[in-house]
């Protein structure tokens, strides 16, 4: 009996100690490949890793996606997965370092509208969605206005009825980077007029268990 309980002991603290490198072997491709039909409504399974495939072989080909349109990796790495899934939309596949050795997966959707616009979204390595709220507040308006911005508020909320922007992430470096692309939305007249009052761009960094604002 108790060499069973000496065994029992000695397995828990093995799998304890393969448990961080197992956590981390997460790459994007993986994540990719095994996230469940409603992240990629477009694309099944085996759609996914036909892509992969296409990618590591160096070819160029095109997969079709469920819109009967053509769906494509650009570029792949062990942390990004940058897919273009149909001419007007794409998006990246992050794997993020979190807290205890554990991964955090990322999902940066963007869409052509007048200009890119991106949503991002968090989920747990086994893609259990986590409530963005939790990790990431999506700046407002007055978190894009420069110091004159501030004083000529009004004037820029009667001007720029909607903001447009676009994510990256920097793996190296692990922030996010938002970029304001009100420019390719506003006529030249609007533009220059409101240019002055607002930010092109506000950084995060990922510190393991949230993003805060990079300070100007």
């Amino acid at each position: 009996m108790m060499k069973s309980v000496i065994l029992l002991i000695a397995a828990a603290a093995a799998v304890a100690l393969i448990a961080p490198s197992a956590r981390a072997s997460l790459t994007a491709s993986k994540a990719f490949a095994s996230a469940p039909q409603s992240v990629f409504p477009l694309l099944d399974t085996n759609t996914r890793l036909d892509m992969i495939d296409y990618y590591n072989s160096n070819l160029s080909t095109p997969s079709p996606n469920r819109l009967d349109g053509r769906s494509r990796i650009t570029s792949l790495s062990d942390k990004v997965a940058s897919i273009e899934l149909t001419q007007a939309s794409s998006c990246d596949v992050i794997i993020m370092p979190a807290a205890a050795g554990d991964t955090i997966i990322a999902l940066i959707s963007t869409v052509a509208t007048p200009a890119p616009d991106s949503h991002i979204s968090f989920y747990s390595r086994d893609w259990k969605e986590i409530p963005t709220s939790r990790l990431f507040t999506k700046p407002v308006l007055s978190d894009w206005l420069s110091e004159q911005g501030k004083k000529n508020r009004g004037d820029v909320e009667a001007m720029v009825p909607f903001l447009l922007v676009s994510y990256s992430w920097d793996p190296s470096s692990n922030v996010l980077t938002l970029t304001n692309n009100t420019k390719e939305f506003l006529t030249d007249d609007i533009y220059s007029f409101v240019t002055d009052y607002m930010l092109p761009t506000i950084s995060y960094r990922w510190d393991g268990r949230k993003f805060s604002r990079i300070k100007d």
